[in-house]
């Protein structure tokens, strides 16, 4: 099979533009300004070296740091020895081993993006990861939605991540489509690409969390409504039911372009599914998007779907169903930190 590959990076020139870059900053006073990418602040904003010009290069090591990905934590490399392409993330020394620590406990598990190298140095760390891609939320995009026999195949291994977090004390919290990359080029096997907002447990204690953090369209109605604890886990799997409906239809079940409407909307949590879409589909996201936590399907149980002893046997004749379902406005990503407030009762 024939693999389209990036093409290799001019080292040389890099260099060049980087000593060009310095010159500019000399020029200036020494100060280096920058400012975030255009996009939406992400929850934990990234260290930057210079991103005056986002394609500025920057020697670390043996890799040469370049552009920041969009809506991403992460930045392009390159190993100057090796011409192979890698992603690293930048963060201070003082919040080096908070941010290796889930990957630790997790032991390189193969759902899990695993750390190749990692570099220390005065002040900042940098952490290499194999490359990616692309990530899921762009390909449902692109793809308005995925036939049942696709989601499937690809929502199994987003949940066999998330089982592994769980297993070795790892609540995501900001669990969505974005987070999760494509492995190779035919976008066939996915992996979880960061462990960015991820709470690690000690071991043995509760999974009850009391902040409210994650991304709008995939926060759960307890996070919303409860002003104590609530489980980790069961909000993952809320996230889970989420990431399901929008593969197969192609849009959030719950969307708004006000956030306030939003929220009111998923306390509510009512939602209408296809009926384009199987049975036992059905069934699985109504189990995921249960408002009752403790009613709702634990990531253990949604591999015992039917759902997916249905796929195993074959499939079925409704699963090569086509949805013809427009994305209407849901172009714009509601793709941030869920405010600090209680929904008004009267919202709810």
């Amino acid at each position: 099979m024939n693999v389209l590959r990036p093409p290799l990076l001019n080292l040389q020139h890099c260099r060049l533009k980087q000593e060009h870059n310095i010159e500019k900053r000399w020029e200036n006073g020494g100060k280096c300004t920058g400012s975030l990418s255009p996009n939406l602040q992400p929850p934990t904003p990234p260290i930057l070296p210079n991103t005056q010009d986002p394609f500025t290069a920057s020697a670390i090591g043996n890799y040469i740091l370049l552009e920041q990905f969009d809506g991403s934590t992460l930045y392009r490399c390159i190993n100057v020895k090796t011409n192979e392409e890698y992603i690293c993330k930048v963060v201070p020394n003082d919040r080096y081993q908070k941010t290796v620590a889930g990957y630790f406990r997790l032991d390189s598990h193969p759902s899990v993006n695993q750390i190749e190298h990692v570099l220390i140095g005065e002040t900042k760390s940098y952490v290499i990861f194999r490359r990616s891609y692309g990530d899921l939320h762009s390909y449902v995009r692109n793809k308005r939605r995925l036939r049942e026999q696709e989601a499937l195949r690809l929502f199994r291994q987003v949940v066999l991540a998330v089982q592994a977090c769980h297993e070795a004390g790892v609540i995501l919290r900001d669990l969505k489509l974005r987070k999760f990359v494509f492995k190779d080029p035919e976008r066939t096997q996915l992996k979880l690409e960061t462990l960015d907002d991820a709470v690690v447990l000690d071991e043995g204690s509760s999974d009850h969390l009391s902040d409210k953090h994650g991304c709008p369209a995939y926060v759960s109605p307890e996070i919303l409504t409860t002003s104590g604890s609530y489980s980790g886990r069961a909000a993952d799997c809320w996230s889970l039911g989420v990431m399901l409906y929008t593969l197969l239809v192609g849009r959030y079940p719950f969307h708004d372009s006000d956030h306030s409407a939003l929220f009111g909307k998923i306390c509510r949590g009512k939602f209408t599914i296809p009926d384009t879409i199987s049975s036992r589909a059905k069934c699985l996201i109504r189990s995921l998007l249960r408002k009752d936590p403790a009613e709702r399907l634990a990531v253990d149980d949604v591999l015992h779907h039917p759902w997916f002893r249905l796929m195993s046997r074959g499939g079925a004749s409704c699963l090569d169903l086509q949805l013809h379902i427009s994305n209407g406005n849901d172009s714009k990503t509601l793709d941030q930190t869920v405010p600090d407030l209680a929904v008004p009762e009267s919202n709810i």
